[in-house]
């Protein structure tokens, strides 16, 4: 009966390596957090352009200058909201870079192997395509769609990497398939549904992955 126990002990360890090894489980759960602050920051950003673009607007409208001016001031609030769209990008990825690099470096696992390429692949794949798109619409000029269709295409690029990673990020995927697809019917609302998928929902998947993985990890 122990020789079984054994047994059984020894094939459920086996089982757990090839877990470890064909998953890159690095991801830290401060990357989400770091990644939500800035979703918030570049939408607080975002509100205060919006928010001037309207007063100007109405001030002008008012003085009947004319519809050049609200023409010249709509390309440059678009220019500038793409503009702060791709620099809350980059600090999300420096910031979820540095703390993963950090988590990798503790646990003693590297950051750069044939798991963590098949994770870059899975996700970056429909980002791309999902960028393509959305600069399309923006060359439409539809701009509704564009906060749905960001959350919709990173929820899809989630649920795709999670066969590569921490199986719970899936879980963070729907959700932002879920805000996307009910954004698409409430169009005017994309910067609250925005911070929401972006900010929050990052923040609380960050928070429960830290207290469940490196909580532990940090304390040893």
């Amino acid at each position: 009966m122990d020789h079984q126990n054994q047994s059984l002990q020894d094939l459920q360890h086996i089982k757990n390596m090839m877990e470890r090894s064909s998953r890159f489980i690095s991801l830290s759960g401060l990357s989400g957090i770091a990644a939500g602050i800035c979703a918030m920051v570049g939408a607080w950003l975002a509100y205060s352009k919006i928010s001037l673009y309207n007063y100007e607007h109405d001030t002008a409208f008012n003085q009947d200058r004319g519809t050049y001016i609200f023409r010249d001031g709509a390309n440059l609030l678009t220019t500038q909201l793409v503009t702060i769209a791709l620099l809350t990008f980059v600090a999300a990825f420096v910031s979820s870079f540095f703390f993963t690099y950090l988590r990798s470096k503790r646990s003693g696992i590297p950051l750069w192997g044939s798991t963590s390429i098949r994770l870059f692949w899975n996700t970056i794949i429909p980002l791309a395509v999902g960028g393509l798109f959305l600069f399309k619409l923006l060359q439409l000029e539809q701009y509704a769609l564009i906060a749905p269709g960001c959350l919709i295409f990173y929820g899809l690029a989630l649920v795709n990497a999670s066969k590569y990673t921490l199986g719970e990020i899936r879980y963070l995927g729907y959700g932002q398939l879920l805000l996307g697809i009910m954004n698409l019917w409430m169009v005017g609302y994309g910067l609250y549904f925005w911070v929401f998928g972006f900010g929050i929902l990052h923040i609380i998947y960050g928070l429960l992955m830290w207290f469940k993985y490196e909580r532990v990890l940090n304390n040893e």
